[in-house]
């Protein structure tokens, strides 16, 4: 049964908000402000902000040496043809910029959003957007597993300190703006809802780790998964390790003292005020006018604790925080004492490299439905060439040029590759192809028309010098 704007948005809203508790999780890890807490109140008190809790920003770790390989170039017709219509749009957005962000949220939350729309007037170019999924929320067709309603939520800060909720419904046919009074959303007067009769929803979705199905704490499935799912738990030990190493250089790593035979009298200030506890630990020297034979006072020190267990067990957390993400040892601080070579660093890599590869197939597709959206609000039709439209994403590994290079003209010289795919393999963007193409040609015509030769690939063999090339005329 189909649904009106009004029961779409309830349906969406009702939906979105049980989700975002779980969303500012991840946030919050990924911007190194984890939820928990490992120095007791009581201890922070007693230091007097001497020391904080220790936090490790291992979730960046699982996200940023992703997203830094991961870079578009490009958009390819089919034969090769470089689509730079298509590219003069992305550029108009930043989103050579802009698309790094949806990368990361993509990854921080499970997935993130691209938002197309018509310019502000008439033969403007078509906006595209980045979106947080703390603001947007899309639901598919059980069948096709395409969109079929989405919106946009954000609150607006007025002058006078108030503020007013606001939302955009998306739907096949249709965008709605909507405000929220008294509680209960209404129609944005300011505002007349847009029939583009698109046929899709334009919001497209950028998917981290699809899934087939729904986990049971209702996200993951076609929602996706967050990076940090597992990073977590490695995350919260690291920091209880590293707080407690802090904790014990502030009270073991000094020696302790011991004192015999003194009563609170003897720990005051010169104006007899009580010294607090931490000035007992920490004072350098102790001088009392106590008599060691006649008033049993004593005074001496326990030897200083070491802290290597705690680097042993945070070297531990590293290594298996790296295997976990496929990540050298060189990522989580862990220095060798003989350095892999370049093909050893590559090796080493090969479990990152792929992981970027799939990360990008899946990124891709999504970059490719916005494009086909934006093309289809600027020419007003749904070009059947873009259907084989394909994103060209830069080499995620890290070869050196000579390397690289060298590779491409083998499989060239051996007819292995095309000119094409050898540029392609060394990294040039399709329009950089096109334009290299074109040089080559204009290279062509101008050394045919210095030899008075006609331009190559259309000289007739039969007609050639018979005193330079083939047999002797009969």
């Amino acid at each position: 049964m189909a649904l009106s704007p009004e029961q779409w948005l309830a349906r969406l809203t009702s939906k979105h908000q049980p989700m975002l508790t779980g969303l500012r999780m991840f946030n919050d890890y990924y911007e190194n402000e984890p939820p928990i807490s490992y120095m007791h109140p009581e201890l922070v008190r007693e230091l007097d902000g001497r020391l904080q809790q220790l936090l490790l920003n291992w979730s960046a770790l699982a996200i940023d040496p992703v997203e830094e390989r991961a870079d578009l170039t490009g958009f390819e017709l089919a034969g090769g043809k470089a689509a730079e219509d298509l590219w003069a749009v992305w550029q108009a957005n930043d989103l050579e910029e802009n698309s790094s962000q949806a990368h990361v949220d993509s990854m921080v939350f499970g997935r993130s959003f691209a938002i197309v729309g018509a310019g502000d007037s008439v033969g403007d170019i078509p906006l595209i957007t980045v979106e947080s999924p703390l603001e947007v929320h899309a639901e598919r067709d059980p069948r096709t597993r395409k969109v079929s309603a989405a919106y946009k939520t954000w609150c607006e800060e007025l002058g006078d300190g108030s503020k007013v909720d606001h939302a955009t419904l998306y739907l096949p046919g249709s965008t709605s703006w909507w405000v929220k009074k008294s509680g209960e959303w209404v129609v944005d007067g300011e505002h007349k809802p847009d029939e583009h009769g698109l046929g899709v929803v334009p919001v497209v979705p950028i998917v981290n780790r699809p899934r087939l199905t729904r986990s049971t704490s209702g996200v993951g499935g076609i929602a996706g998964v967050s990076e940090l799912i597992n990073a977590i738990p490695l995350v919260n030990a690291v920091n209880k390790i590293g707080t407690d190493m802090m904790v014990s250089a502030e009270f073991h790593s000094m020696p302790r003292r011991w004192a015999l035979g003194f009563g609170p009298e003897d720990f005051q200030d010169e104006n007899g005020n009580a010294v607090s506890t931490w000035s007992k630990i920490a004072g350098r020297i102790w001088a009392t006018t106590k008599n060691a034979r006649d008033d049993g006072a004593m005074v001496g020190q326990f030897p200083e604790a070491q802290l290597s267990n705690f680097h042993e067990t945070v070297k531990l957390l590293a290594t298996l925080f790296g295997a976990v993400y496929g990540l050298p040892g060189t990522y989580m601080g862990i220095s060798y004492d003989n350095p892999p070579s370049a093909d050893g660093v590559r090796s080493l890599e090969a479990r990152l490299i792929k992981r970027v590869e799939r990360k990008t197939r899946g990124w891709g597709g999504s970059w490719e439905q916005t494009q086909r959206i934006a093309d289809r609000i600027a020419t007003g039709q749904w070009r059947p060439e873009l259907a084989r439209l394909e994103a060209q994403w830069a080499d995620p590994s890290t070869p050196t040029i000579a390397q690289k290079a060298d590779a491409a003209v083998k499989l060239r010289q051996e007819r292995i590759t095309s000119l094409r795919q050898t540029w392609r393999d060394l990294g040039y963007t399709p329009e950089q192809q096109d334009q290299m193409q074109k040089d080559l040609d204009d290279e062509d015509q101008q050394n045919a028309a210095l030899f008075k030769l006609p331009p190559a690939g259309t000289q007739d063999p039969a007609a050639a010098d018979p005193g330079v090339i083939g047999e002797p005329a009969a």
